[in-house]
């Protein structure tokens, strides 16, 4: 009996303990879930009004972030690796254009060319640029006189044609070199340059 009070008093505080405890959990996990709403945060961690926290740009930035910058340096690669070929693309398209444009100045000026060589000037023009294609750097000058050569050749030496003569100034050969390398000889190549000249030369006069 005497040990009755005792075990009440031991009784009461562990039961004041117990609901300490139980009262702190409670709180503890009301603060969890009321940061959520309450808290002013949006769906995905978010701030109320701005972007959320899971998205591409957030993406992109824990991919760097997880690859050290190599993710980064990746994409800069791609691009310096692909401006290169951009670049001579659009140098290439500068040149044909240039080219082209100063073949209608010619054109403009010259109008006995086309009469000389048996085609109208839209035909002419529209074979050259066509020819541009595939050698931006091919001058006018140079199509006009293979086209001459080919008319004039042609029916002795049918391998010679424009095309041919254009492959060769494509491929870096002069006009000379390459009748040499389609069968004439440096005498026939040199008498066929001539002829064609004069001709152009005259034709330019009209």
């Amino acid at each position: 009996m005497k040990n009755k009070p005792f075990s009440k008093l031991i009784h009461g505080t562990l039961i004041c303990l117990f609901a300490l405890i139980l009262s702190t959990a409670v709180f503890a996990q009301g603060r969890g879930h009321g940061g959520g709403v309450g808290g002013g945060r949006g769906v995905g961690g978010g701030s109320a009004g701005g972007p959320p926290s899971i998205g591409v740009d957030r993406g992109l930035g824990n991919a760097s972030e997880r690859s050290d910058g190599r993710s980064d340096r990746g994409v800069g690669t791609a691009s310096d690796k692909s401006k290169g070929r951009s670049d001579a693309g659009l140098d290439r398209a500068r040149t044909a254009s240039s080219n082209l444009r100063r073949a209608d100045e010619d054109l403009a000026d010259h109008p006995g060319v086309p009469r000389a060589l048996h085609m109208s000037a839209n035909s002419l023009r529209s074979g050259f640029q066509a020819a541009l294609a595939t050698n931006p750097n091919l001058k006018f000058g140079q199509y006009v006189a293979a086209t001459r050569l080919a008319q004039n050749l042609g029916s002795r030496f049918p391998n010679i044609t424009r095309n041919a003569i254009l492959a060769g100034l494509a491929s870096g050969r002069s006009i000379g070199q390459t009748l040499h390398d389609l069968g004439l000889s440096d005498h026939e190549a040199s008498d066929a340059k001539k002829r064609a000249d004069s001709e152009i030369k005259q034709a330019r006069k009209q």
